[in-house]
């Protein structure tokens, strides 16, 4: 599975009528409420302290994964660990078989992306619905979601009443209320008739065996409850310490995510009751490879809330689907190519320009520049993410600057590069498309050691 950014979906989307300006505005207005939102609280004290529960979390991984297996065991609910999103799969279709399941109400699961889960379940006979709002908008129109934390973003109220009417035969209204009940009513009686429901997790309590999901729409609540079979998929580095840390994560996910002081919803699954089951699913799948690398692993501390995304200039012009899996923006390009392997996602982090916008809203301050850059490096370091005249044009250029004669040269080389300029769109398309938006840096016509000379 190679994944690269995707250039179609770049130019597609950039000459879209709309979905470049949908999704600046949201994002706009995204960043605006959760300015607003963290403005109330010691954001800078909680940040530090998300940052250090994380950090005692990851480094304390396999005893607080046993600890909760433990916990949740007692609950009488059973744990299944996993290595690979395969696995994974599977054990979730062996659960729906064991239990005669024929269909599975989904709360919202960006690890079940990972899993491929709705196309796995659909091949085997077993029908899955998206129960979050944003989840089903994009299941109707059969994409991947295209942000963490709103599936749907990149599309208007229109795009939604549009394909609406022709995915569920309805009349065409691009009316908020009247889309959500539509949904609404056409998922009310699927929960009732589900066999297995599914939710992932935000977090798990180690302390507890407590499976913590946190939601808006309530669909999490119903697809955990209605059916007679609750399975969460979680992946290994959302456990954390104690409900006492939860509180502090609680004050940040809402806020960067949504803007919101506090999520509607914050359930706490205790285990299985009523003669119901309940299983865990633990989903390494390229997990322990971000572990093992002592850069990388800080990407783990990630809450999943979005806010990274929101701010990204690149993000912001193209979206989520150009990256091309599960994860887009920032910290997609940072895990992608541990998860899925560099050779097969290493131009990923080079999508982006460094600005450090998402450094500075990340709620669990995972420095995110840092990380970009040294999955850059191991990119070109394994051959990931360079070319013959890349390579090429660096190693001339290290040893132009290795040298006063070379260093004069090259100064030379730019004046003249730069009087030619006005030839590159020229030269071929690439070089037309590159010049259509930049301007050539003039080349001062004196140098500082010809200056010195003189003087």
């Amino acid at each position: 599975m190679t994944i690269h950014f995707d250039r179609k979906q770049v130019h597609d989307d950039l000459h879209s009528p709309s979905a470049p300006a949908v999704l600046d505005s949201s994002m706009r207005r995204a960043v605006e409420h959760k300015h607003a939102a963290q403005a109330l609280i010691a954001w800078d004290e909680l940040r530090e302290r998300a940052h250090e529960i994380k950090a005692y979390a990851i480094e304390h991984l396999d005893e607080l994964l046993v600890r909760f297996e433990s916990e949740f065991i007692a609950r009488g609910g059973r744990v299944l660990w996993t290595q690979t999103a395969d696995e994974a799969a599977s054990r979730f279709l062996d659960i729906c078989r064991t239990h005669g399941a024929r269909s599975v109400v989904k709360g919202k699961s960006m690890v079940s992306e990972e899993l491929e889960l709705n196309a796995r379940l659909t091949a085997a006979g077993i029908d899955p619905v998206e129960t979050d709002l944003g989840e089903y908008i994009v299941q109707l129109a059969g994409e991947r979601p295209t942000h963490i934390i709103a599936p749907a973003i990149h599309m208007s109220r229109q795009d939604v009443g549009s394909l609406f009417e022709r995915k569920l035969k309805v009349d065409y209204t691009d009316d908020p209320e009247v889309l959500s009940e539509i949904a609404r009513v056409r998922l009310r009686q699927r929960y009732l008739d589900a066999g297995v429901g599914m939710t992932g997790a935000n977090f798990g309590i180690a302390e507890t065996g407590t499976v913590v999901v946190v939601e808006n729409e309530g669909n999490g609540g119903l697809s955990s409850q209605a059916p007679p079979v609750q399975i969460v998929v979680m992946g290994i580095e959302k456990v954390i310490p104690t409900l006492d840390d939860l509180i502090v994560f609680l004050q940040l996910l809402a806020r960067s995510g949504t803007g919101q002081k506090m999520s509607t919803y914050v359930h706490h699954f205790l285990g299985p009751v009523d003669g119901r089951a309940m299983y865990c699913i633990f989903v390494d799948a390229g997990r322990t490879a971000l572990l093992a690398d002592p850069v990388a692993r800080e990407s783990l501390y990630c809450i999943r809330c979005g806010a990274c995304l929101n701010v990204c200039p690149i993000y912001r012009r193209v979206g989520g689907g150009a990256y091309g899996w599960v994860y887009p923006g920032p910290i997609g390009s940072v895990i992608t190519p541990s998860m899925v392997g560099v050779e097969d996602a290493g131009e990923l982090p080079f999508a982006s320009t460094l600005c450090g916008a998402c450094a500075v809203e990340c709620p669990v301050k995972i420095d995110l520049p840092h990380l970009l850059v040294h999955q850059r490096a191991r990119a070109v370091d394994e051959g990931a993410a360079s070319s013959p005249f890349e390579n090429a044009a660096v190693a001339s250029w290290t040893r132009a600057m290795s040298s006063s004669r070379g260093y004069s040269f090259a100064v030379l080389a730019a004046r003249v590069g730069g009087a030619a300029s006005s030839m590159l769109p020229w030269i071929s398309p690439a070089a037309r498309a590159w010049s259509k938006e930049r301007s050539m840096p003039k080349v001062a016509s004196m140098t500082f050691k010809d200056w010195w000379r003189e003087r």
